[in-house]
């Protein structure tokens, strides 16, 4: 009887999610059919017909948008700024958060809290004196100017975020690599990052995320020539407003990636979580 129950209850689980997972893709599924759609079929009726009548599906919608200078220069754009944010962010917050977990050196503890206050700080706050700065440097309007600042509001909960995980590697496998004569440096290479590589992957995700899919920031920080995907695209609206036979397959571009790069780290993802809930 016990098994029955269990079953049953496995079976709703399971029908739960396959649902919750349906739900949460059909956005995605409907973008995707609109933008294999021409402008007169989508004004015709919604994205669902297109399961009904197959043949309004043509690619010729992307083959305008690869024609369309702005969104491809926009899009490549978007890769500038993600990657390195990305990339700066997770390589800096990992030798901090090692430095801060298991390092000593003096003012650890406070530095420390200084960079954990930092969180409560809203990104609004700092976009018009950091426009200043920029402008005085002459970044201001520029890719390297977009990833400075994104670089330097996420640093502080990605260091926070790596600095609380590697603390929780046991001290006893450090000092066995100290005594078989390691440098620090090899240790943090070694030992740490790869102990510490869900966590590292969790956190390069969600900073990927959250820079692809910005514009706040974009809208303050980039010009005509440096302006990412989420801009152009808004810019397009505005002033075009019904070409979405270009619309459509942008936006699917611009939400695609994101989920590409969800579902490839998503065995890392997963890892970090659980192991942040037992330790």
């Amino acid at each position: 009887m016990n098994a029955v129950r269990r079953g049953l209850g496995n079976g709703l689980v399971q029908a739960f999610l396959v649902l919750v997972g349906f739900v949460w893709l059909t956005p995605l599924a409907g973008l995707f059919l609109s933008s294999l759609r021409s402008a007169q079929d989508t004004a015709k009726g919604g994205w669902w017909t297109a399961l009904a009548h197959p043949g309004q599906l043509t690619m010729d919608n992307y083959a305008a948008l690869l024609k369309n200078a702005g969104i491809t220069q926009a899009f490549w754009n978007t890769v500038l700024i993600s990657v390195p944010a990305t990339v700066l962010v997770v390589v800096l917050a990992a030798l901090a958060g090692y430095a801060f977990a298991w390092l000593d050196f003096p003012g650890r503890d406070t530095v420390f809290l200084v960079v954990v206050a930092l969180l409560v700080v809203p990104v609004q706050v700092g976009l018009l004196p950091v426009a200043k700065l920029f402008g005085a440097l002459g970044l201001f309007g520029t890719i390297p100017g977009v990833v400075l600042f994104h670089v330097a509001y996420g640093l502080p909960f990605a260091v926070f975020l790596l600095r609380n995980y590697f603390a929780e590697i046991p001290k006893e496998m450090l000092e066995a690599a100290r005594m078989d004569g390691g440098g620090e440096w090899r240790i943090f290479t070694r030992l740490v990052l790869p102990v510490g590589r869900p966590a590292i992957a969790s956190l390069a995700i969600f900073q990927f995320l959250w820079v692809w899919n910005d514009m706040l920031v974009a809208l303050l920080f980039a010009d005509s020539s440096s302006q990412p995907l989420t801009v152009e695209l808004q810019s397009q609206i505005r002033q075009f407003g019904s070409n979405v036979d270009v619309l459509a397959p942008g936006a699917f571009l611009s939400l695609v990636v994101p989920v590409v790069v969800f579902f490839a780290f998503q065995r890392h993802f997963v890892q970090g979580v659980m192991a942040g809930s037992v330790k």
